[in-house]
């Protein structure tokens, strides 16, 4: 069944917002800090989670017209934290977060019209 286009900019939001989540989350935070807190830790992959998640919801034609989103690595990296989750490495989480959320980020704000509700929760 095909995803329906007019669902993108959603999803889209979607994935910014958690993405911005995680920055949030890490905002002065260590390595350290991240391994010894477990609710740092399962914060920072529950927003991947919806990340993936929504990319994986996105449709194929934006997929496509879109390849400086890696989306397969997107939605692989949410199929391990959702179905793997005893093999989920620590190093791995905080690099994601730390050096691919914020490359994330800047490639998909531009995509996006302004929120016309700022207080939108979906």
């Amino acid at each position: 069944m095909p995803r329906d286009e007019k669902r993108d900019p959603a999803y889209l939001w979607d994935m910014l917002d958690a993405a911005k989540a995680i920055m949030a989350f890490i905002s002065n935070r260590t390595f350290y800090d991240f391994q010894q807190d477990r609710m740092l830790r399962n914060a920072i992959e529950r927003n991947m989670e919806i990340i993936g998640e929504a990319a994986n919801r996105v449709s194929e034609s934006f997929q496509k017209a879109h390849s400086e989103i890696p989306w397969k690595s997107i939605i692989g990296q949410r199929n391990i934290l959702i179905h793997e989750y005893g093999e989920i490495k620590n190093e791995r989480i905080w690099v994601v977060a730390t050096k691919r959320i914020p490359e994330l980020i800047t490639v998909l704000e531009p995509l996006l019209p302004p929120n016309p509700m700022p207080n939108d929760k979906r």
